[in-house]
């Protein structure tokens, strides 16, 4: 302390160029603009409609449009036992966490601290008899208790920014997670259709192994009386040995998918998905109608209602926290300090005599060899990506709908002309082969319209699969109100 100076004047000595500067540099506070979609579309973005739309509102739980109560268990199944949907879910909560911890630095943090300490010395021995009574020993016991806080002033918002981009990541996180089980609620749906048009593909196959070895016997019989050439007869054997190595193929596929629908309902693949009751059989169910074409909206509403491109404008927001808190940086920054601390050698005097201190500390940066500079210029360039991932991620979405829409119109057309395709071979085979039984025409006509009759119902199972796959590819394109299920009870 300064003889004749009090301690307010003190104070007061050190306020007035700290508040000259703090004027001084007010001015130059950081400051982020709001970001802007960056597309560049000669009539204007975002488009006003989609190309095609419908009219029927899809709900939330878009699955439930399918009117399929086996999909709707698996649904509900996979939502609360998949693994990687669980791993996404705490991925949030470690967001969640970090936004917290950083939030912490807004408040003052305290801190208390206790301290003993004992001190003795040995006199030794003076007389030099060897007796240890003859030195003189000391102690200085000594006991201290205090208190210290410290605070950052937030003069610039820095710190604010900074908390605010955390927070803002920890909310990407949760469109994240919506992401992920919109993603899987489509991929169980996808999967289980496979599976039901496999197991559908297996029973058709067996149909034909039965029809291609009732004609075998037929031909056979035929040849054994003469009347046909018995390369007629090998060439039917090949069709129904064929016909068997087909079925062979779609046995494995079925067993492939089991696995994989196994494993997303967070189930080991060897049990498969009937293991316990009430699990849906794929052997009874059938691929299902598609519903009314839902009413797709405008592609603004999409934007905002998406959870991928939710999560891609958070970060392009959480960047923008960033660079302003990279900005900050640069300015001054004022910490305050206070402590109380009492010590004494012995404890009935501890509390008597407190030191008390209040401290106030402006540190401001004056050559960093260009590194805050840096930097601002990478976090600046951060944001940058982050505004064209959103601007891309918006495009995709857009495309996404588009996509869906116009291939589901060529399935539909394709499915329609698959099942006119059906009842003309059918008719072709039918006639070809009674001409041929009856003596007229060529027995290679008839095998090539055998094989092509029954390829064509092949076919038309195929393709209702793909279309069913596609309007479940539009649902999640369009989806965006779907909550997934909380798992905070889980946890605690």
């Amino acid at each position: 302390m300064v003889p004749g100076v009090s301690f307010p004047g003190v104070v007061l000595l050190f306020a007035i160029p700290l508040l000259a500067l703090l004027v001084a540099v007010l001015g130059c506070a950081p400051h982020t603009t709001e970001p802007a979609l960056p597309l560049d579309c000669p009539d204007g973005c975002p488009p006003g409609t989609f190309s095609t739309t419908g009219t029927v509102e899809t709900p939330d739980r878009w699955w439930l449009a399918f009117g399929d109560p086996a999909l709707d268990r698996l649904v509900d199944r996979a939502l609360t036992s998949n693994l990687d949907l669980a791993a996404v879910w705490h991925r949030l909560r470690e967001a969640r966490a970090v936004a917290d911890r950083r939030s912490a630095t807004l408040f003052p943090h305290a801190d208390g601290f206790a301290e003993a300490s004992s001190r003795r010395s040995d006199g030794g021995d003076d007389f030099g008899d060897g007796d240890p009574d003859g030195g003189d020993d000391r102690g200085d016991e000594e006991l201290r208790l205090g208190l210290t806080a410290t605070y950052e002033v937030d003069l610039w918002g820095g710190i604010r920014s900074a908390v605010e981009a955390e927070r803002l990541r920890a909310r990407a996180e949760l469109a994240d997670y919506r992401t992920a089980a919109l993603t899987l609620s489509a991929e169980v749906a996808r999967t289980w259709y496979q599976l039901v048009e496999a197991r559908q593909q297996l029973a058709v196959l067996d149909q034909q192994i039965e029809a291609n070895g009732k004609l075998l016997e037929a031909l056979e019989n035929r040849f054994g009386s003469g009347q046909i050439r018995g390369v007629d007869v090998l060439r039917q054997r090949q069709l129904l040995e064929a016909t068997r190595e087909q079925r062979l193929a779609a046995q494995a596929r079925v067993h492939v998918l089991e696995h994989l629908l196994a494993v997303l309902l967070g189930r080991p693949p060897q049990n498969g998905i009937g293991a316990s009751p009430g699990a849906p059989s794929p052997q009874a169910a059938t691929l299902p109608p598609l519903p009314p074409l839902p009413a797709t909206g405008l592609p603004a509403e999409l934007v905002r209602r998406r959870p991928d491109v939710r999560a891609a404008y958070l970060r392009l927001q959480a960047a923008d926290r960033d660079l302003a808190a990279a900005v900050a940086e640069r300015y001054p920054r004022l910490s305050l300090s206070a402590s109380a601390e009492t010590g004494a050698s012995d404890s009935s005097d501890l509390f008597e005599d407190w030191a008390r201190t209040l401290a106030g500390n402006l540190l401001a940066p004056l050559f960093r060899a260009g590194e805050l500079r840096a930097e601002v210029e990478r976090s600046e360039a951060v944001r940058q990506q982050r505004l064209y991932l959103w601007g891309q991620a918006t495009l995709e979405a857009w495309r996404e709908v588009e996509d869906a829409l116009a291939r589901e119109a060529r399935e539909r057309r394709r499915v329609a002309s698959l099942e006119r395709q059906v009842e003309l071979t059918e008719q072709a085979y039918r006639q070809l082969r009674t001409e041929y039984l009856y003596g007229g025409g060529n027995y290679l006509a008839v095998l090539e319209s055998l094989t092509e009759a029954q390829r064509v119902r092949r076919d038309l199972l195929t393709a209702r699969r793909q279309a069913v796959e596609l309007r479940i590819a539009l649902y999640r394109a369009l989806a965006g109100g779907f909550e997934p299920p909380d798992r905070s009870r889980e946890d605690s």
